[in-house]
Formats: structure tokens, C-alpha cells, sequence
């Protein structure tokens, strides 16, 4: 059975599309079969694999809006066992049309939308990898209602935990009131530079979450800020980069710790 995994955090700028395309395309390189989920409006997950937008006849906002199937929206990309369902900008308003359709429909279910839609096709599997937009709206909401475990990256910079507390409560909400098998998978440092602050978030971060922190730490590169640019994960665009090496890692602990290895 597939294991749907949210990358999320309110705070833009952290890494957490970075990571859902280079996580979804090393874990596809470790011989998984894996499913990217694009749930942010801008839809950098999606040409960060090399998905021309002009080209998508189906996006996320269609499967959310009952315009097509699940099998209609799913992609395969130039990346063995690595699939996608693409964003475009239309999903920035579906939070109004989900708002206005509850108060029409008593019976609509916001939060359970994408849960209802990917239920059929997620045991083909074997992880579902969702990108998520930097806010916590309805969005994000439908993404945490989905899934088993959560992501959190954060960077080794000043001001790390600054909104934590809050996608914390958000994540105990969510916990309690529509998901009570959610669970935090792993903390995921990432931005990492050669300074003695980086080190010190890494200390304050490890102290706080403990056991939940990965091993691998993301560094801050400039090859992992070109690759996508040319519509490739890292490990196609410089397979032997550190980055390359870090996100294989982090794919290995991630296997680990699911008990695939």
C-alpha cells in the first residue's frame, strides 16, 4: 500500500518543493514507484520534472473540481517509476470554491476532496509525495487529511522555528479533528552554509524534535537552485554532486525508516 507523505511549512523559501522533486525522483532511482502530487498554485514541482505547463490538459484543479479522473491527470515524466499530477495557477482559487460550495452543499466535504479522489490509484504505488503551497489553507488542509505522515523542512537559518508552534497545532488539529492516523515522518534540515549560525539552528532543531530530526542535512548549492530551471531533479542534472548525494541519502533513510530496505 502506497505511503502518501506531505512536504509542508507555512514559511516560503525553505525547500520544501526542492526537496518534494529531488526526494520523489531518488527514491524513484532507488527502484520505488512514485507519485508527485503538485498542490502548490505556482507549480514549480511540476516543470522542476520537466512538465511543459502549456502542454497539461488535466492539472490538479480539475481532479479537486470533478473535471476529469485521477487517471486523467496523472503524468509520467522522462524519470523512470516517477509520475506526476501537475498544478497550474488555476488551484490559487479553489479555497474561495470550496468555501462558496460548502455553504452551498451542507454535505461537501473540503478537507476529504483530494483523499476521495487519489483513494483508487494509491496502492499502485509505493509512495505519494505531495508538494505543498507555503500557506495553511484549504489546500494544505486536503493534503494533511490525506495522508499518513508528514515532512517538515526546515532551514538552518535565524527565525527557523518561527511558524512551527503554529503547523504544529495545525498538524494536531488535523490530528483530531480529520486525520487521526497523521504522524510526523521526519524533520528535514535543509539551506545548510558554511557558518557557526547553521550550526546552531541544527543544535537548537535536533534539541527540539529530537529523534524526528534526519541525519542527512540538505546544503545550501547552486547546482540544486539551477536543476530546475532545466526541468530535472538533481540527480538527473548532476548525478555527482553533493546534492545528488544528500537527497539519495535522504531517500535511504526514508526507506529505512518505513521498514522497505
Amino acid at each position: 500500500m502506497g505511503k502518501i507523505i506531505s512536504l509542508v511549512n507555512q514559511k516560503g523559501g525553505v525547500g520544501k518543493t526542492t526537496t518534494s522533486i529531488n526526494l520523489s525522483a531518488s527514491l524513484a532511482l532507488l527502484g520505488e514507484k512514485i507519485l508527485l502530487i503538485d498542490l502548490d498554485p505556482q507549480g514549480n514541482a511540476t516543470t522542476g520534472v520537466g512538465i511543459n505547463k502549456g502542454d497539461i490538459e488535466n492539472s490538479i484543479y480539475d481532479l479537486l473540481t470533478n473535471n476529469c479522473s485521477v487517471e486523467q491527470v496523472i503524468l509520467k515524466t522522462n524519470f523512470h517509476n516517477l509520475d506526476i499530477i501537475p498544478s497550474t495557477i488555476q488551484l490559487a482559487g479553489i479555497d474561495i470554491e470550496f468555501i462558496e460550495k460548502s455553504k452551498n452543499d451542507p454535505t461537501f466535504k473540503r478537507a476529504y476532496q483530494l483523499k476521495e479522489k487519489i483513494e483508487v490509484i494509491k496502492d499502485k504505488y509505493d509512495y505519494i509525495i505531495i508538494d505543498c503551497p507555503p500557506s495553511l489553507g484549504n489546500i494544505t488542509t486536503n493534503a494533511l487529511t490525506c495522508s499518513n505522515s508528514v515532512i517538515i523542512p526546515v532551514q538552518c537559518e535565524f527565525f527557523a522555528l518561527e511558524g512551527i508552534t503554529q503547523l504544529l497545532n495545525t498538524i494536531m488539529l488535523t490530528q483530531k479533528n480529520l486525520n487521526p492516523n497523521l504522524d510526523l515522518e521526519g524533520v528535514l534540515l535543509t539551506m545548510l552554509s558554511k557558518s557557526n549560525l547553521g550550526l546552531d539552528v541544527i543544535e537548537e532543531i535536533r534539541s527540539y524534535f529530537k529523534d524526528r530530526v534526519y541525519d542527512t542535512i540538505i546544503p545550501r548549492l547552486i547546482r540544486l537552485a539551477e536543476a530546475p530551471s532545466h526541468g530535472k531533479p538533481i540527480v538527473a542534472y548532476d548525478p555527482k554532486s553533493k546534492g545528488s548525494e544528500a537527497y539519495i541519502n535522504l531517500a535511504k533513510e526514508v526507506i529505512m525508516r518505513n521498514g522497505n530496505n
